[in-house]
């Protein structure tokens, strides 16, 4: 079956994904080396291997008959015979050499770059599967370095050390043609040889530690890059741009110790290791030159020779660099391990209980909760509640109540600690993950767009929707009018999460994503909180109108999106303190009177963290 072209314009970007799925995982027994490790992976990619290896061989079998075809040629021109057999040899060689040569390095390139996205593939899957608590201790600057800097480590090393390694079949090679021409002259050359290992273990010991140093404040840039970026207009409205450039020159400064430790390293011990085997050329030529000059040694066998042990000085001189790259490409494979090993901590039931037909009846049960990476303090302690299919229900609580945390539990972005959450009377801890989402969807008050053009962004919900369903999304979500006098429409490229958009409009976008996506229960975490009173009464209207039936949660702390709810549950203390319709806990519940009263006052923003 031919591959499919994911630059086909006709394909979603959305839907490109399933085409790159890698062929192989890594080994998951975490006792084992790296290289054992990411094998399966390097295996998936054995035929491509194969054939590079075995053009590599027979073109390296070509460089060792070289010199052995010139020191022939030199003994035929000194005893008077033709040497047109031996030229032409070597043009033979030559051509071998080069079209083999071009096979064996291609192929490894290629193969080396299936297994780098193979790696890339297999971590952003991963990063996808994960939960919500690993970001809350994660740094996204530190999750693109591994998935960027560390796994070009490794492809390095998968392209560079075949390569390298086929020069020490060359040398094998070699010293074997030379213990055949001649033994004491072989034995002299490679008196230098055991000093070489000896200075590469010392290297290798250093090289290690310092390349984990060297990739970890790599990720400490990246980090501070990153965050710098993405909150470049935060640090310009606080003036904070020298202060940021100090931050970063600190970590840069980090970063050139270990950098410039490593150089040393390898300054220190590299041209040693270059220098030994030449050593062994001057012992050679002086040793071979007296017994030329005293006939017991041809002139032709000491140039085969003297070329011989000329190609032995190349595999050592790469040693160094193979130390350096196997070492760093073993930092970076512990730390691309550190993703892939982890595990998501909300999965899908062994079992999944299915919601044919969803009512969108919701209840807590006793709930308590808190967050992972909190102090422990529950956000939740003890939260029972209702809410009946069809309702609109307002959820009002001062900041830290916990008024988005009932609606990441209800989605569960988070599991509990006791109770339950129920949807239709079925826990959703019963129901895959893919279902549950589907039927509850939220809309957060600072949502997230692609750099990517709106009908693009709208249509992330349910890719492939009839262009008429993504006009009808922005029509209902009060878009449609702004959006039509773009330059481009709906096609208009937007930029970097939208910010060249206003506030509201973001608003506006993500909400029509999330109608697109038509969930039994949508849930509005201060998803309108941007837009003004009217428009946010014509989108209660479309919402209604559209779909009528649909189990509706505000989360608010705007009176007039509060207005429009059925019923308000007044949230204090992880528990509901108060319940009824705006008016009835108006007049008899002072602490929603002061709730509101102190968000008019603007005491309650609207950036909740809980």
């Amino acid at each position: 079956m031919p591959e499919a072209d994911t630059d086909d314009p006709a394909i979603n970007p959305w839907q490109q994904s399933r085409f790159a799925r890698p062929r192989a995982a890594i080994d998951p027994d975490r006792t084992l080396g790296w290289i054992r490790r990411v094998w399966p992976i390097v295996r998936s990619h054995r035929r491509v291997f194969q054939w590079s290896l075995l053009a590599g061989l027979i073109a390296t079998a070509g460089s060792v008959a070289v010199p052995i075809t010139i020191g022939r040629g030199i003994d035929a021109i000194d005893s008077g015979n033709p040497v047109g057999g031996y030229v032409a040899a070597l043009f033979a060689f030559a051509t071998i050499r080069f079209a083999l040569g071009y096979v064996f390095r291609f192929g490894l390139f290629r193969a080396a770059h299936n297994i780098e996205s193979d790696l890339r593939n297999l971590i952003f899957e991963r990063l996808t599967e994960l939960s919500f608590s690993y970001w809350d201790r994660t740094q996204s600057g530190q999750v693109i370095s591994r998935a960027n800097t560390d796994v070009r480590s490794i492809q390095l090393l998968f392209a560079f050390g075949p390569m390298i390694a086929m020069q020490f079949v060359l040398l094998t090679w070699a010293v074997t043609a030379m213990v055949i021409i001649d033994l004491p002259l072989t034995l002299v050359s490679v008196i230098p040889l055991p000093f070489v290992y000896v200075v590469g273990r010392r290297l290798r010991n250093q090289l290690f530690p310092l390349s984990w140093v060297v990739q970890a404040r790599q990720a400490d840039v990246a980090t501070i890059v990153d965050e710098n970026i993405q909150g470049a207009r935060v640090v310009k409205a606080f003036n904070q741009e020298s202060n940021q450039v100090q931050h970063l020159a600190g970590a840069a400064r980090r970063l050139r110790w270990a950098g410039t430790a490593l150089a040393d390293a390898r300054a220190r011990n590299a041209p040693i290791m270059e220098a030994l085997p030449r050593l062994g050329l001057a012992l050679v030529l002086l040793f071979g030159g007296i017994r030329a000059i005293d006939g017991s040694i041809q002139i032709g066998e000491l140039v085969t020779f003297s070329t011989f042990v000329l190609m032995l000085a190349t595999p050592f001189r790469l040693v160094g660099f193979i130390l350096i790259q196997w070492q760093r490409a073993g930092a970076a494979a512990v730390r691309v391990f550190e993703i892939l090993d982890e595990r998501p901590e909300i999965v899908d039931p062994p079992d999944p209980l299915m919601i044919t037909e969803p009512e969108g009846r919701i209840t807590f049960e006793d709930v308590r909760f808190a967050y992972p990476t909190g102090d422990g303090t529950p956000v939740l302690d003890g939260l029972s509640l209702e809410i009946r299919p069809g309702e609109t229900v307002a959820i009002v609580g001062r900041t830290g109540s916990g008024k988005s945390t009932i609606a990441r539990l209800l989605t569960r972005f988070y599991d509990i600690d006791s109770g339950r959450v129920c949807l239709d009377g079925i826990d959703v801890s019963a129901i895959a993950l893919s279902d549950l989402r589907r039927e509850v969807t939220i809309a957060a008050d600072d949502p997230f767009l692609f750099a990517t053009t709106i009908h693009d962004n709208v249509e992330f919900a349910r890719p492939g929707s009839p262009e008429l369903a993504v006009d009808s999304a922005l029509a209902d979500a009060a878009a449609r009018d702004f959006v039509a006098d773009l330059p481009h429409g709906s096609r208009t490229e937007i930029g970097e999460r939208g910010l060249t958009l206003s506030g509201g409009q973001r608003q506006r976008l993500a909400l029509a994503r999330t109608l697109l996506a038509d969930p039994a229960v949508l849930i509005l975490d201060d998803a309108t909180s941007a837009v003004d009173v009217a428009v946010e009464q014509r989108i209660h209207d479309a919402l209604t109108a559209r779909r009528s039936n649909r189990t509706t949660i505000l989360i608010a702390h705007r009176l007039s999106t509060i207005a429009l709810a059925d019923r308000v549950i007044l949230i204090e203390g992880g528990r509901v303190a108060a319940t009824g319709t705006h008016a009835e806990l108006l007049a008899g519940e002072p602490r929603y009177a002061a709730i509101l009263s102190d968000a008019d006052n603007g005491g309650n923003g609207s950036g909740e963290a809980l």
